[in-house]
């Protein structure tokens, strides 16, 4: 059954990002919710949550209307994008009628009662994705929309120095830039991420809640939150605050909390801890005595260098 049988409706076809909406989650929500309505297939754009920093100067700078918050979606027909699982979709989810995914994480544990569209590719950014949907319809991509859809390729890759990159992202990227009249991609990219940095005023549950993910780790309930910044010095004072924030947040059912304060520039992770069992923490990243707190080298990417190691952990 094509989108157009699925989606003959009145009304609109949701298109929802996950929960603590991030750059790439809130603009997928939009592009995929103009082509769809491009293809005569009326969809709009909504958000769990409103826009953090970085997808504020994202959406100022080209213009485009930030998505309406809506959490519940009961009875509507919704496309998820940027995630399949249930503690990141909205919390009545099974209530709705899920008619397309788009993503580029692991499946999530989602299951419908019917076929529905399915794009996802393991790529480092769900607009990497969305591109290919564009080029796959033959329909052109909005100068606007070009430029948010670079700038979220831009957000997930950190700048194409995740280890979630692929050539695809890359190319991708250059195309978008093209539409959208990005000379610089290095220059325009450095300013946006300089953008996360800008955390003056925000409490410690502000941080920590700026990019949490809940998972359900094989029973048990596992928060992974992630502050991306280029200079990490800038957290250090805020560590107290962050961990009481985290132990506060863990009283909520949680097995475990963890925030990574991830230094874009030294290209590591300082990783902050609270848990029930900080044993299979340290047995899932290879930490040796962590305490609430350890440093590693290397490690960026939350969806691809933690989740996987935790829920194998976890098993």
């Amino acid at each position: 059954m094509g989108w157009g049988a699925i989606c003959a409706a009145a009304d609109p076809v949701l298109v929802v990002g996950h929960k603590n909406p991030d750059t790439d989650s809130m603009v997928s929500a939009i592009a995929v919710a103009h082509l769809k309505t491009r293809q005569g297939i009326p969809a709009v754009a909504i958000a769990q949550g409103p826009p953090n920093l970085e997808t504020r100067f994202v959406l100022d700078r080209f213009k485009l209307a930030t998505p309406p918050v809506l959490r519940s979606v009961a009875g509507r027909r919704v496309i998820l994008v940027d995630h399949s699982d249930y503690p990141l979709a909205p919390d009545d989810l099974t209530k709705g009628e899920v008619v397309g995914l788009v993503d580029h994480h692991k499946l999530g544990g989602l299951a419908t009662d019917k076929p529905i569209e399915v794009w996802v590719f393991p790529v480092g950014c769900t607009n990497t994705v969305v591109a290919r949907m564009y080029a796959a319809a033959g329909i052109a991509i909005p100068n606007d929309i070009a430029g948010a859809m670079l700038s979220a390729i831009i957000s997930d890759t950190l700048l194409f120095k995740s280890p979630t990159t692929t050539q695809e992202d890359r190319d991708a990227a250059a195309r978008l830039a093209g539409i959208a009249g990005i000379a610089d991609i290095e220059a325009f990219g450095l300013k946006q991420l300089a953008t996360r940095s800008e955390i003056a005023g925000m409490s410690g549950a502000d941080l920590l809640h700026a990019d949490l993910k809940t998972f359900d780790m094989h029973g048990h309930k596992v928060g992974v939150a992630q502050l991306e910044l280029m200079d990490g010095s800038l957290l250090a004072p805020r560590k107290d605050d962050l961990l009481a924030a985290m132990r506060k947040l863990k009283g909520e059912g949680y097995h475990s909390i963890l925030l990574m304060l991830t230094d874009i520039t030294r290209q590591g992770t300082d990783l902050l801890v609270v848990s029930d069992d900080v044993g299979i923490i340290e047995t899932a990243l290879g930490l040796k005595s962590p305490g609430s707190s350890a440093w590693l080298p290397g490690v960026v990417s939350r969806k691809q260098q933690v989740i996987p190691s935790l829920e194998k952990a976890f098993e």
